[in-house]
């Protein structure tokens, strides 16, 4: 059952810009890859609350920064983005599912597409 009610401009969006002709999960997960990587405004400050499966009723809360999508070959099941701690060294990047970032401070347009991920998980749909 999802957890949030239907968007029809959302869904409008999705359906027309992002998985617009994709046939299969590949697809889906690339429409959605190149949505994000042109969408999303780099870098930005974010929130990543980590879940963990050991306990999963204290998340843990870091502020990073996001600097980009993750390598379109790890996004084939689930949406990643490369992060650092601010005043982490270059070298000290992680990667993060996007659905565990919340953005800081940014522009709308990435608000947006952030959203728009945030939608389609929580409507349960799948690649």
């Amino acid at each position: 059952m999802p957890s949030v009610e239907l968007d029809e401009n959302r869904e409008h969006r999705i359906k027309t810009e992002i998985i617009v002709d994709a046939e299969d999960k590949e697809e889906r997960a690339m429409g959605w890859y190149d949505y994000l990587d042109d969408t999303l405004n780099f870098p930005f400050l974010a929130n990543w609350t980590k879940k963990s499966r050991k306990t999963p009723s204290s998340p843990q809360t870091k502020k990073v920064e996001v600097l980009g999508m993750a390598p379109d070959d790890e996004c084939l099941k689930d949406m990643v983005v490369e992060v650092v701690y601010p005043d982490g060294k270059d070298e000290d990047v992680f990667t993060a599912k996007l659905s565990e970032i919340e953005a800081i401070d940014t522009d709308d347009e990435t608000l947006e597409a952030l959203a728009d991920w945030q939608y389609w998980l929580a409507r349960g749909y799948k690649f």
